[in-house]
């Protein structure tokens, strides 16, 4: 059966992952503060809303009014306006207790729109409200239950999370996520560097993918994230 692929709306990522993400896959972008992890969230969702995919982006660092003040700079605040008026984009704004509260809560968003792709700003901000933080067998379950619930949902799905400043190999919070999601895409940003692009992705795991396995500088520009030749 062929794999359906699902455009990032990122110009230039998707022919260094056969032409985009697998549909109703689970990723995770990870990246150090900077290094434009909302806006890649962003750019996802409204590529998605451009041909006819709704959308739903959950955020648990910021309120609505600043995710939109965030993306004005591309003018992207009144595209999104629009689709929210039209039912089709949901942007949500929670700090829930539990993962289980948070998975009930994208549940009801993603059935009440129909929404095809979906956004976590962040899973770092997520794990620091879960009560169950101190039995980390169990958060790995329960994230993994959260995962399952998204492709049963038929969303594709990116988890942002933050990397750990003070843990130079570390990729998450917990050290787990990671290894429960399908795909993992690192967004680095070198401060004290000569090179005219100091931003760097990197693609560490796609399943089902053949991925490039180079460092591709990236651009934040005045229409959002550009993927350079490596």
């Amino acid at each position: 059966m062929p794999i359906v692929r699902v455009e990032s709306g990122i110009p230039g990522l998707d022919k260094l992952i056969e032409g985009g993400f697998v549909k109703g896959s689970t990723n995770l972008v990870a990246g150090y503060s900077g290094t434009g992890k909302t806006i890649f969230g962003c750019q996802f969702i409204l590529q998605g809303l451009k041909i006819g995919e709704n959308g739903v982006y959950v955020t648990l660092e910021e309120s609505k009014e600043d995710i939109l003040e965030d993306v004005s700079r591309f003018g992207w605040d009144l595209t999104f306006k629009r689709y929210i008026d039209q039912n089709k984009f949901l942007l949500y704004s929670t700090f829930p207790m539990s993962i289980k509260k948070l998975e009930e809560s994208v549940f009801d968003l993603v059935k009440k729109i129909n929404a095809k792709r979906f956004v976590l700003d962040s899973l770092t901000v997520a794990s620091l409200g879960w009560e169950e933080t101190k039995d980390i067998s169990k958060m790995r379950r329960d994230t993994f239950d959260f995962m399952t619930t998204l492709k049963r949902l038929g969303v594709t799905s990116l988890l942002l999370t933050e990397i750990p400043e003070t843990e130079t190999k570390a990729l998450s919070r917990f050290g787990f996520e990671e290894f429960v999601v399908d795909g993992v895409i690192i967004l680095n940003y070198l401060e004290y560097v000569a090179a005219r692009t100091p931003r760097s992705l990197i693609i560490r795991k796609m399943r089902r993918t053949k991925q490039g396995m180079d460092v591709y500088p990236f651009e934040i520009t005045n229409n959002g994230i550009i993927v350079k030749k490596g």
